[in-house]
């Protein structure tokens, strides 16, 4: 196992009714700006329900942060808090609103262009605005790390970033509040958290069982859980459970440390979603079969532990034991009415030379957890994602 250091200092309020407890986690003297995407918030009464425990504080809301969010909109929200004195943060929503408010909250205290952040990836940041979260839609993990990824409209550019500082201080987890969440949402987190924790598990061996089950139990969890979410009649409570819990810890940190990481498909499925508007999730299932596929050899270890303990897979030659654990993985995703190709979203072979310069431009030249993803093999994997 390698070295490693752990903290999170994330509370985490979970179950149903436990947006109430804000009167108790946001400080009582706070001066709150609100963060939220669309008008779902509002229409659901999540929003209601978050002002009402907020009680006498003074507060007020910034909306229409977007999926993947963007630079530009969070530049508005940073001049509302300069503005305004707002001295606390509280995003309700997704990993979108969440990244956003981390980024926000970076921002504002910085001395200079706050793109710097995202070129910089977080090291510049000395400081952030404290916040919170409501979470209304599990899948990224933002509400428990202090990672972000921000696109920059103008520039095409989709970049992460994190800091020590840019930890949620609390995030309220309810399940319910997934209960009015679209099909298409619900499958884009259960495979958003599928590949979070691939990323983190499917490298190469570091005597690391501990992580390694976490890993296995929270793919097997989404496994059984993810088919069952769009064929519920009606909301199932433990199932809406187990899909936050699993998203949540999935990147935390707790899979991720002591072993090495590789978050290559990461790094091109940004690329994918600046250049596209593809959803994140959907550019991780195009990317990551072709990505396995393409590095079998190198991940040949993990690749066989996975085939047999998230999927079964015991008979067979090695190769073809490899082949049907990733055969496996792009049909989950299918059932999950995720495309795993590039023409499933009206795509071709005009699109793998762009996104590869974009990766050359970010510096992206030396991805996966040994370095060894050059431009020539991410060209390489897009060309069989095709």
């Amino acid at each position: 196992m390698l070295n490693f250091d752990f903290h999170n200092p994330t509370h985490i309020a979970f179950g149903q009714g436990r947006i109430a407890d804000l009167a108790k986690l946001v400080p009582a003297a706070a001066k709150v700006l609100i963060l939220v995407g669309g008008a779902s918030a509002e229409k659901t009464g999540t929003l209601t329900e978050v002002r009402a425990a907020l009680g006498e504080r003074q507060h007020a809301t910034f909306s229409g942060i977007e999926p993947n969010p963007s630079y530009e909109t969070c530049m508005k929200a940073v001049a509302q808090i300069r503005e305004g004195g707002f001295d606390f943060l509280l995003a309700v929503g997704g990993g979108s609103v969440i990244d956003a408010t981390k980024f926000i909250a970076a921002a504002v205290p910085l001395e200079g262009e706050p793109w710097s952040i995202l070129e910089k990836y977080g090291r510049n940041v000395k400081s952030a605005l404290p916040f919170g979260a409501v979470l209304t839609l599990p899948a990224t993990g933002s509400e428990m790390n202090s990672g972000s990824v921000i696109t920059h409209r103008a520039k095409g550019a989709k970049l992460p970033f994190s800091s020590r500082h840019t930890y949620p201080q609390f995030s309220v987890l309810d399940p319910t509040k997934t209960y009015t969440l679209p099909p298409q949402q619900l499958a884009n987190g259960v495979v958003d958290a599928f590949v979070h924790t691939v990323e983190q598990y499917l490298t190469y061996p570091v005597n690391a069982p501990v992580q390694d089950r976490f890993a296995e139990g929270i793919l097997q969890t989404l496994i059984e859980v993810g088919p069952r979410l769009l064929t519920a009649q009606e909301p199932v409570y433990d199932d809406r459970a187990n899909l936050m819990w699993a998203a949540t810890m999935a990147l935390n940190g707790l899979i991720g440390a002591g072993v090495p990481q590789d978050w290559a498909t990461h790094m091109i499925g940004h690329e994918l979603t600046a250049l596209h508007g593809i959803d994140h999730a959907r550019t991780l299932a195009i990317v990551l079969p072709a990505l396995l596929n393409e590095r079998r050899v190198a991940k040949r270890e993990k690749l066989l532990q996975y085939g047999e303990r998230v999927w079964g897979i015991t008979t067979g030659t090695d190769d073809e034991r490899i082949t049907a654990a990733i055969e496996r993985t792009r049909d989950f995703f299918e059932s999950m009415g995720i495309a795993t190709r590039l023409s499933g979203y009206g795509l071709g072979a005009e699109v793998v030379t762009t996104v590869v310069a974009q990766l050359e431009a970010h510096g992206m030249v030396q991805l996966g957890e040994q370095r060894e993803i050059t431009p020539a093999v991410s060209r390489r994997i897009l060309e069989a994602a095709l």
